[in-house]
């Protein structure tokens, strides 16, 4: 079982092995929360390795106030944003006034279900969600943090959570709705 008190004792006495230890704990969470906000294989692989460097230079600052992985998912969070926010320049969008007329894109759910699966499907829904609701529907509902602890990763106040996960939930609903619709005979 990880013990994270014993383990990050261990880094912070100059243990490699334990450094490995916690990034194979954690490599998984990390990549997935980056690549959420990350369209790039490659930059995402980059953000992973930054990530795990800050984390391991920064450990000596963690107080276990938090859970290790709350503490890692921040991290994580705020470089993968600094990141978005420098190369793609692309103002988070707010939600939709008119719920009706957003599309998320042109492809037919028939036609995008014959390409892939339904997990697929949903998956690239939800990459197509404005970042913040993608943001909080993955780390709620993939990586399962606490609104509390999804507060701590990205800095919005609970209720900011919960709208966007709402938020998030209803858009994703009527574009599926949509699909069920088509698919009954």
């Amino acid at each position: 079982m990880f013990n994270e008190k014993v383990v990050v004792t261990r880094i912070l006495n100059g243990d490699m092995r334990a450094f490995e230890l916690l990034v194979k704990q954690y490599e998984k969470l990390v990549f997935h929360v980056i690549h959420r906000l990350v369209k790039e294989q490659q930059a995402a692989e980059d953000i992973c390795q930054e990530v795990f460097i800050k984390v391991h230079k920064s450990l000596a600052r963690f107080n276990f106030q938090s859970k290790l992985s709350t503490w890692i998912a921040r991290i994580t969070y705020l470089t993968a944003i600094n990141y978005s926010r420098k190369y793609y320049r692309e103002k988070p969008s707010e939600y939709p006034e008119d719920l009706e007329s957003y599309h998320f894109t042109t492809d037919t759910p028939e036609y995008l279900l014959t390409k892939k699966d339904t997990a697929s499907y949903v998956e690239r829904l939800i990459l197509q969600l404005p970042e913040k609701y993608r943001t909080v529907l993955t780390l709620y509902h993939l990586d399962e943090f606490s609104g509390p602890e999804i507060e701590e990763i990205t800095g919005m106040p609970e209720g900011t959570v919960k709208n966007y996960l709402f938020r998030a939930r209803k858009l994703l609903k009527k574009k599926l709705e949509v699909y069920l619709k088509n698919e009954q005979p």
